[in-house]
């Protein structure tokens, strides 16, 4: 799989070139910590993509108020520019949780992987089709929007950061780009694409519209 690293720098230079601080499971509250690990390394670019954690908790009520979210990310940029002022800023979006929930549901594997608390926020009772289902899952589409927002704002203000318009939310993915593991995470073919999104992006003249 060509990861961003290996498109921008080659496989061999993507090695001894580039770092990976991301935690799995980590919320935006984690991120100025991370920040602050990655500044040290100077690096030319830094990619961000967080936020999904936020929306996919136990209930809606336990969701990233977006105020947090906000002033979480705000801190994490700053945080970064203490150490490295010139490192140029590249920020996926939030994927589009109801999608993922539109597509593994028709897949029974999924589902019963889904019922061992795999985002329950979205992701669970998943053919439940109620009127309370539809507005929890609603409810958590739109934390998503205003996540995606709040991305979008933030990094319009620094000028070394793109943000990207929203590309990864739109992305129409398919069971394909699912991990066979737990229906949730991208699988090798889901990394592939968010390489691909990721490095027309980064390459582009100017930042998405």
């Amino acid at each position: 799989m060509r990861s961003l690293a290996v498109r921008l720098l080659g496989p061999s230079k993507a090695l001894t070139h580039s770092w990976n601080h991301a935690v799995s499971g980590a919320r935006m509250a984690r991120l100025p910590e991370q920040m602050a690990l990655a500044a040290k390394d100077r690096p030319e670019l830094l990619t961000v993509m967080i936020g999904a954690n936020d929306a996919c908790r136990d209930s809606t009520r336990l969701m990233t108020p977006v105020a947090d979210f906000r002033a979480s990310f705000e801190a994490s940029m700053r945080q970064l520019r203490a150490t490295a002022p010139k490192t140029q800023v590249y920020v996926s979006s939030v994927p589009d949780l109801m999608r993922l929930w539109s597509t593994g549901r028709t897949n029974e594997l999924g589902k019963q992987i889904w019922e061992l608390g795999i985002c329950r926020s979205m992701l669970g009772d998943a053919d439940d089709m109620g009127a309370s289902a539809v507005a929890r899952r609603d409810t958590v589409r739109k934390r998503v929007i205003a996540y995606n927002q709040v991305l979008g704002d933030v990094c319009a203000k620094d000028a070394r950061c793109r943000y990207d318009g929203g590309a990864v939310f739109d992305y129409r993915f398919t069971g394909k780009q699912l991990s066979p593991w737990d229906w949730f995470h991208p699988g090798r073919d889901g990394q592939a694409r968010l390489a691909e999104i990721a490095y027309r992006n980064v390459t582009a003249a100017g930042p998405p519209a």
